[in-house]
């Protein structure tokens, strides 16, 4: 197209609906995943179905469109981005209803969020399907390659522009529903420009009730009963979907629908989740507490743990968290500041350490996407990384979720095999009783070391940590000597398989009783559908769903 041509572009009306079901298929699609990802995870599994349905979903409207385009009508297009339009309320109203919903559904984990994404996005992305046949019949072109080129060309410009402005500006910037209502207002415009310049009355009149329903949809707000307690803060970072809940005193920051930090507003230096003690293991299996004088927790969260080596360390603390709305969130709701002593900076872990200059004594490794830690920081070339940026004689410590044996326990058996490759001395510690699927703790020294359980428990005893670790050490783990083990590596994405055998099971996090305190009772993690056995203690069950960063 010469420029002078382009200048003086103006689309006609087909042109302008194929144009916006562009902007608006794709913009769905990527909003799907931020509405699906808090009820079942944003594993592999579940991106790959969400891509699956829309797919599947706009090859069936393109298919039903080119068997109706002969009829094909700009008034007809209209009505076909309305009805797509009062689908989207329906989405904006009631997708987390149908979320909770779906997610009893007897089916196996690596399929379950495939029935929400059927209902919620495969009717709008359907009725999209259709206009391409029909602004194709309806193209000013003489030929049909040249008409069906012309008309998927702005289709797919449309595309680009909807992934990129959902991606880069409206997720960061607004809420889910408000997005919605955008999408759905934008739809109802496009209808009504294609009944221009005679709108009759029966077209008006439906484009006025759906925009009602929209903003009646946005305004009440979606229908669901929130068992976790007080919403204090919500919103969609660019990362993931972020919330503080208030349970009595309580507070925890839920990221994409899972646990990550907790935090009692009646005793502030008290560990809720049991495991976070055990980050104290490393202050263990240094020479002297006093040596230590620059710690790195890659992962922030509520900055609890970074928090706690501060108050009760001579130790300066750099917190690596990716999101830097999670941080805002820990300063506003978790008493976090930064100091000279304390500074968060927001960037990916292993791009930080790639960059730093700096050595640290500890290195704590608590990064997660739901319950998976992302498969960049697992891998031999992360680990020799790691080992490269602390002193001769450092410590580093990763939380990993998984069992500690069975088929559920294939991505500890990897994670720990990995480390020992690169690490003379590895040690695991399990943080339930349980045989459920739980936090673990791999604890590697940067020299040899060759601690016996009594050897730390006699460093427990002596050193003044004021965190009883008796109870760490007690659950620690022999190796698992599992030589079958794969070691994970950049170039092989092994971590997706060695996690099935989890999905679905149950996680167990302990929590430790407060001074004043009944036990907790069983309180879903991630699925509002699982349900614990009729165990009794300090602690919380939930079902590990398809996840990931």
């Amino acid at each position: 197209m010469e420029l002078r041509t382009a200048a003086t572009y103006r689309p006609t009306k087909p042109e302008l609906a194929v144009f916006v079901a562009g902007v608006i298929s794709m913009g769905l699609e990527i909003l799907a995943v931020r509405i699906i990802a808090p009820q079942f995870g944003s594993h592999i599994y579940t991106v790959g179905g969400i891509l699956t349905v829309v797919l599947a979903a706009l090859s069936l409207g393109y298919w039903q469109g080119g068997k109706r385009a002969r009829g094909a009508t700009n008034r007809e297009m209209s009505w076909l981005l309305l009805a797509t339009a009062v689908y989207v309320a329906i989405v904006i109203y009631a997708s987390e209803l149908l979320l909770i919903q779906t997610s009893t559904l007897a089916l196996p984990p690596r399929y379950a969020a495939l029935p929400a994404a059927i209902i919620l996005f495969g009717p709008p992305t359907y009725l999209l399907g259709f206009i391409s046949p029909y602004a194709a019949e309806l193209s000013q072109k003489t030929g049909t390659g040249e008409a069906s080129g012309h008309v998927y060309a702005l289709g797919t410009i449309g595309s680009i522009l909807g992934s990129a402005a959902t991606t880069f500006v409206f997720i960061p910037a607004m809420s889910i529903d408000t997005i919605g209502l955008l999408f759905g207002v934008l739809l109802v415009g496009t209808a009504v420009i294609l009944t221009l310049p005679s709108v009759s009355r029966k077209p008006l009149i439906a484009s006025a009730v759906v925009v009602l329903l929209l903003v009646a949809a946005t305004g009440v707000g979606p229908v669901a009963y929130d068992h976790r307690g007080d919403v204090v803060h919500q919103t969609q970072t660019a990362h993931q979907q972020l919330e503080i809940v208030d349970d009595g005193e309580i507070r925890t920051m839920y990221l994409d629908g899972a646990r990550h930090s907790a935090i009692d507003l009646s005793e502030p230096d008290r560990h809720v989740f049991e495991y976070t003690e055990y980050f104290h293991l490393p202050m263990l299996m240094t020479d002297d507490i006093d040596d230590v004088d620059r710690v790195l927790f890659i992962g922030g969260g509520g900055y609890t743990g970074p928090q706690d080596f501060e108050e009760r360390y001579d130790v300066t603390v750099d917190v690596v968290e990716i999101d830097p709305d999670v941080t805002a969130a820990a300063e506003a709701y978790f008493g976090l500041e930064e100091s000279e002593t304390m500074t968060a900076h927001a960037d990916d872990g292993r791009q930080f350490l790639q960059h730093t200059d700096e050595t640290y004594d500890v290195i704590v490794l608590d990064a997660y996407k739901q319950d998976q830690v992302p498969f960049h920081l697992t891998t031999i070339e992360f680990m020799t990384l790691v080992s490269d940026r602390l002193a001769d004689d450092g410590v580093f410590h990763a939380n990993v979720i998984a069992s500690p044996s069975g088929p559920a326990a294939e991505f500890y058996h990897a994670q720990q095999r990995t480390m020992n490759e690169v690490f003379p001395d590895t040690y695991s510690f399990r943080t339930s009783d349980s045989s459920a699927i739980q936090n673990i703790q791999i604890v590697a020294t940067n020299d040899e070391s060759g601690f016996s359980e009594a050897d730390l428990a006699e460093r427990n005893a002596d050193r003044e940590l004021g965190v009883d670790l008796s109870g760490a050490i007690d659950n620690h783990m022999a190796d698992s000597g599992d030589d079958d083990a794969p070691i994970l590596r950049d170039d092989r994405g092994e971590v997706d398989s060695l996690l099935d055998p989890m999905l679905g099971q149950r996680y167990v996090i302990e929590e430790t009783e407060g001074s004043s305190s009944e036990p907790t009772a069983p309180a879903h993690i991630v699925s509002p559908e699982a349900t614990a056995s009729g165990d009794t203690g300090p602690w919380s069950a939930g079902s590990i769903t398809p996840s990931a960063q």
